[in-house]
């Protein structure tokens, strides 16, 4: 098999939210941090969709910027195409990979400026990363980008707040394509738009990837969006991987109990009257998360060794699970 174009080993990002040093001096406390992100790995093909869902605060964006830079690591190894990317690199060292990583933000009405016309907005990775620098050039390569996005070199003369959300969105792709991106981190890229426009969305995301061999992180928690789009699926909790499955594999025959009860909320009229097991109880803290598996407070399956023992990645058909519970057939 070819190289992944994105491998991640070991990544874990914690964030210090300790009171002030003066406050701990004299309450004599210890430091606190959150632990956002613990000990995540995962491969993406290159030209393939790899999906991160979870409940929300479970550390799926975090995951996505710091492959991006936009958050640092607290440990771990980030390889682009078999180079390794440092977040305490030069950022001149590291343009030629940064140009190659992109983003797409949740929400286009925020992710946009307000003040620039949609030209500068388009031109500005362009610009960056010095691809062309003639104001007709740039002006030419603006216009095939709307064109590709399906929108009209004329929009670029507009500002955002003339455009509707899915509009916005198609924006922000084209943004995010031209710096002539391999790999773009799709965070939540149809959450803010309304259900009629998603499926363009979607769909116009699907098209970009077979013309131009991109790949793609995406983050969702709408497991409909992830089987569409996806290769592969790597289901998250409380900052680690608990299943990472190919494609329908997932849907088909989930094997962590999280991942039932996950696609147990997905509404079905082929199982209208049958009963449901409901995800009861509330995340615990990524301050202070649960010894052994971080899942066994809210487990059903649970026992002494789920309480104490932290299960590993291991393998199954189609994927990996790590579950106490699913490698002694408990479940």
């Amino acid at each position: 098999m070819d190289a992944p174009l994105l491998k991640v080993t070991g990544l874990k990002r914690y964030f210090d939210v300790s009171p002030p040093w003066l406050n701990r001096v004299i309450e004599r406390k210890p430091r606190r941090l959150l632990k956002a992100v613990d000990g995540v790995s995962f491969a993406v093909a290159r030209g393939k969709t790899f999906s991160l869902v979870g409940e929300s605060g479970c550390g799926k964006s975090t995951v996505a910027k710091c492959i991006l830079g936009l958050h640092g690591m607290t440990e771990g190894v980030i390889t682009f195409d078999g180079v390794e990317v440092e977040d305490t690199a030069s950022r001149i060292a590291m343009l030629p990979i940064r140009r190659r990583l992109q983003m797409i933000f949740q929400d286009p009405y925020a992710s946009l400026n307000p003040r620039w016309k949609v030209r500068s907005i388009v031109a500005e990775p362009i610009r960056a990363f010095g691809q062309v620098q003639e104001r007709e050039a740039v002006l030419h390569q603006v216009g095939e980008l709307l064109r590709s996005v399906g929108l009209t070199p004329a929009d670029a003369e507009k500002y955002p707040h003339e455009f509707s959300g899915g509009q916005r969105q198609r924006i922000s792709i084209a943004r995010a394509l031209a710096s002539r991106a391999d790999f773009i981190a799709c965070d939540e890229p149809t959450s803010a738009l309304d259900v009629s426009v998603q499926a363009q969305i979607l769909n116009l995301m699907k098209d970009l990837q077979e013309e131009f061999g991109l790949t793609y992180l995406l983050i969702s928690h709408n497991l409909a969006v992830v089987r569409h789009m996806s290769d592969s699926i790597g289901v998250m909790y409380l900052g680690r991987l608990v299943e990472v499955r190919h494609g329908e594999a997932l849907f088909e025959d989930p094997r962590h109990p999280y991942t039932r009860l996950l696609l147990n909320t997905i509404p079905s009229l082929e199982i209208i009257g049958q009963d449901r097991t409901p995800l009861a109880g509330e995340v615990p803290s990524p301050i202070d998360p649960p010894a052994g598996c971080h899942f066994h407070p809210r487990c059903p399956h649970a026992n002494q060794r789920c309480r104490e023992e932290t299960p590993e990645l291991l393998r199954v058909p189609a994927g990996a699970v790590a579950c106490h519970a699913a490698q002694e057939a408990r479940i």
